[in-house]
């Protein structure tokens, strides 16, 4: 098992960086420009039991993600686990944590590659390199939104 996390300090408060990533837009808004991958749906927003349902360009072939939120506790943690998509095992705990007036956002990601330890051996480098990539653009778009709605 792989483990991945990206954590970052948000010049916001909780309860404002948690009501961002209530948006109905919001896999729209932290999706890479880059990242061949197009949001299908997202329902019923963090809570438990809602599902986001992803495709994601391998070249020209489509890939389907489908991630179900498996826990959730306002205004601290939601969870999202991979239900059928291109990892072995996907869980990825987002964590929310109050600094003197700020926000730490903790995204945690547990993860296996189909293939076993090889797979993992020759392809794990190369996801965490993509996953920093993508949390690094997200967490900049995150403390930028965050902050236009702390001004306000």
């Amino acid at each position: 098992m792989l483990h991945f996390e990206y954590s970052s300090l948000i010049n916001a408060p909780v309860e404002t960086v948690w009501k961002f990533h209530e948006r109905p837009d919001i896999l729209d808004i932290l999706t890479p420009p880059w990242q061949p991958v197009r949001v299908v749906r997202r329902d019923r927003g963090l809570e438990v039991g809602s599902i986001s349902e992803f495709l994601i360009f391998l070249g020209p072939f489509p890939v389907r993600w489908v991630a179900r939120h498996t826990a959730c506790e306002t205004h601290r943690l939601f969870v999202d686990e991979q239900q059928s998509g291109p990892m072995e095992f996907w869980m990825h705990r987002h964590e929310f944590s109050a600094e003197n007036g700020k926000t730490r956002l903790t995204d945690a990601i547990e993860y296996a590659i189909p293939g076993g330890w090889w797979s993992e051996l020759l392809l794990g480098w190369w996801v965490e390199s993509r996953l920093r990539d993508m949390f690094r653009y997200r967490h900049e778009v995150t403390q930028r939104e965050c902050e236009k709605l702390t001004e306000i």
